[in-house]
């Protein structure tokens, strides 16, 4: 029962953290886009796409972070030693970037302030969240349980690597994202900056796949040998087909499918990792059942829950719904 409890719990958490990503992945592509506006009414366009949206794309983060906390105390307890660093950063950069959000509205003089302050934190925070990324899939040094490695351990080529992968990610989402939410000479320009982004993006998603096998013999295994190794040939497939869905929505311009192909290339390199970290939920030793809490507290955290989760998906569900369609200069949410 334990073990049924506690993977049902890696699902939740798997899914909150691919919910944050798919939906606060454009969001923090807008601002890491923001510098590429002509003038001030493609910059209130580009933040009015996201304007009722964005804080609410964040619940996903909370929910995650408080999940792990609770129904998997251990996994939490070693995580965040390892990775204090770039987890502040990035908490950081959430804050003063929803600050800059709604201070730019309110001032003149010091707008291109608050501009540069979205700028980078969305920068950094999607910066950092690709450090922690690479960090948990090379491994974290585990021993009685705890943290045994160092403070700058999270700091490698790969993981810088893999930071700039998540950063030119987001900006295919946002660039896709403004293609479906605006038109005219913006949307122009944004579908050229997608086909940029998309060939950056696919190159990075490339060297990290090579990359990732070797970054613990684990995975090497599981990907090279049953049945693992149908998921090795499936994935590059679908990551074959959604690269042709997003080049030829670019090309045929239209307007939804990059964005929605642009999704799929992230949901299958979540996936991807999914298969090299399965059945540890701290890589490379520290597997579901080890970290759980005890079967009690999964219970209870539980009954809770799937009530929660329903009521997000559905708020948040309407809450696109409601604000669908396109965004001109003479609407604003503000």
């Amino acid at each position: 029962m334990e073990f049924e409890l506690s993977f049902i719990w890696a699902i939740i958490i798997t899914f909150a953290v691919l919910c944050y990503v798919i939906l606060d992945g454009f969001d923090l592509g807008i601002g890491i886009l923001f510098p590429s506006a002509k003038s001030e009414q493609d910059k209130s366009v580009m933040m009015n796409t996201i304007a009722p949206v964005w804080d609410g794309n964040e619940t996903w983060l909370v929910m995650a972070g408080g999940g792990l906390f609770a129904v998997f105390p251990l996994a939490y307890a070693v995580i965040m030693p390892a990775l204090y660093m770039p987890i502040i950063l990035m908490l950081l950069a959430l804050i003063f970037r929803g600050v800059a959000f709604e201070y730019r509205w309110r001032t003149v003089r010091w707008k291109p302030v608050w501009d540069f302050s979205f700028f980078a934190g969305s920068v950094i925070a999607a910066f950092a969240q690709g450090i922690s990324l690479g960090a948990l899939v090379q491994g974290i040094e585990v021993a009685n349980r705890a943290y045994a490695g160092g403070w700058w351990d999270w700091l490698t080529p790969f993981s810088l690597f893999t930071g700039c992968a998540v950063v030119i990610g987001y900006g295919l989402l946002g660039s896709t994202w403004l293609i479906m939410k605006t038109e005219g000479e913006l949307q122009s320009r944004m579908r050229g900056y997608a086909k940029r982004l998309a060939i950056a993006t696919l190159g990075f998603i490339g060297v990290v796949s090579v990359l990732t096998p070797f970054q613990d013999p684990a995975y090497f295994q599981r990907w090279f040998s049953l049945p693992g190794s149908i998921f090795s040939v499936l994935v590059p497939v679908l990551v074959g087909l959604c690269t042709w869905l997003l080049f030829t929505g670019l090309k045929q311009c239209k307007e939804a499918q990059p964005f929605f192909a642009s999704l799929g290339l992230f949901v299958l390199s979540f996936i991807g990792i999914l298969i090299s970290f399965y059945p540890n939920i701290v890589p490379p030793s520290l597997t579901i059942t080890e970290a759980a809490a005890p079967d009690s507290s999964l219970k209870f955290a539980l009954m809770g829950t799937i009530v929660l989760i329903p009521l997000i998906l559905i708020y948040t569900a309407y809450a696109y719904w409601v604000f669908r369609g396109k965004v001109r200069p003479e609407d604003g949410y503000h």
